[in-house]
């Protein structure tokens, strides 16, 4: 199969870690071709969504992890898969690559995740469909809401809605004598709408992220830590991840929602768990493919391409 991976700029990715590298190095230990696109060169023209794919021979090397091929300007539909790999932030241009992804799929291509069911799934917002399963949690801009819910949960995280690796986010108790300019700061004077939870003393255990590909449930987490004196698990703000078997609540919320995502077309779902509490539901870039595999010996990464090539099987 021509599998095409939209990414970050190739050169950024941190390959000994990078899930997107890991995927790319399966689907070729498999024999299938790889593509580099960069979101950038996503055009649409002549009734087709077109974009300049590089060719890439994945290595082992995590300092130099891919040889470049040849480089073309091809329509998405000449490839098996398209994968939207690209990291947030959700802007206007992320958005506008929905849309010609879109476009793209209507064409006959097949694009994971599916563009619309990632516009459609804003990773903070995605959990209010499964309240069940959530923590204490309010969506607001207003400071007065803001301020109130704050006094009733007495220790509060507040975080925006567009951010990742744990950026903006604030633990904020009720005796706090900054949290005033923190919402402000936040909502920016009440122009901006951020989202409230009940602080979760578990996250001391870990942030879990759990991975559910194709609707099967991985049986591994993996736990961001936070190091000390910081409330983020994130690894991006120095947490640490140690994969460990999910837990009887973590299996029972991502299987309730396994089979409503992957219908909507998300191969790939990272969901976040804290204290048997879900947090977030990530769509665009899930990672910790490679720490699970390293620690627990579960391919992730081929359990996605071997997802790919059933459907394509499937298809015809």
């Amino acid at each position: 199969m021509r599998l095409a991976f939209i990414l970050d700029p190739i050169e950024h990715l941190k390959a000994y870690k990078d899930s997107s590298v890991a995927m790319m190095r399966a689907a070729a230990a498999r024999g299938h071709q790889v593509f580099s696109i960069q979101r950038p060169d996503l055009h649409w023209l002549d009734g087709q969504v077109r974009a300049r794919a590089l060719s890439l021979t994945p290595t082992a090397d995590n300092a130099a992890w891919y040889v470049a091929g040849e480089a073309a300007t091809v329509a998405l539909t000449e490839f098996d898969a398209v994968l939207m790999r690209q990291d947030p932030p959700f802007d206007f241009e992320y958005l506008t690559a929905t849309w010609l992804l879109e476009r793209a799929v209507q064409a006959g291509a097949r694009v994971y995740n599916n563009p619309r069911a990632v516009r459609d799934h804003s990773e903070k917002i995605a959990i209010t469909e499964f309240a069940a399963f959530t923590a204490p949690t309010l969506v607001a801009r207003d400071a007065g809401d803001l301020n109130a819910f704050i006094d009733a949960m007495g220790d509060t995280i507040l975080k925006p809605l567009d951010g990742m690796g744990g950026t903006g986010i604030f633990r904020v108790r009720a005796d706090d004598p900054n949290r005033n300019a923190i919402v402000e700061t936040l909502t920016d004077l009440g122009r901006q709408t951020i989202m409230a939870q009940r602080y979760l003393p578990q996250i001391s255990e870990g942030d879990k992220r759990v991975l559910i590909i194709g609707g099967e449930v991985v049986p591994y987490s993996l736990a961001r830590i936070p190091k000390a004196g910081e409330t983020r698990g994130n690894l991006a703000a120095g947490g640490r991840g140690v994969a460990m078997p999910l837990t009887e609540r973590e299996r029972e919320i991502a299987e309730a929602l396994a089979p409503t995502l992957w219908a909507r077309g998300l191969l790939i779902v990272g969901l976040d768990v804290i204290g048997g509490h879900l947090t977030e539901v990530n769509v665009t870039s899930p990672t910790c493919m490679v720490e699970i595999h390293e620690q627990q010996g579960f391919d992730v990464a081929t359990l996605v391409i071997e997802t790919i090539e059933a459907e394509a099987r499937s298809a015809g």
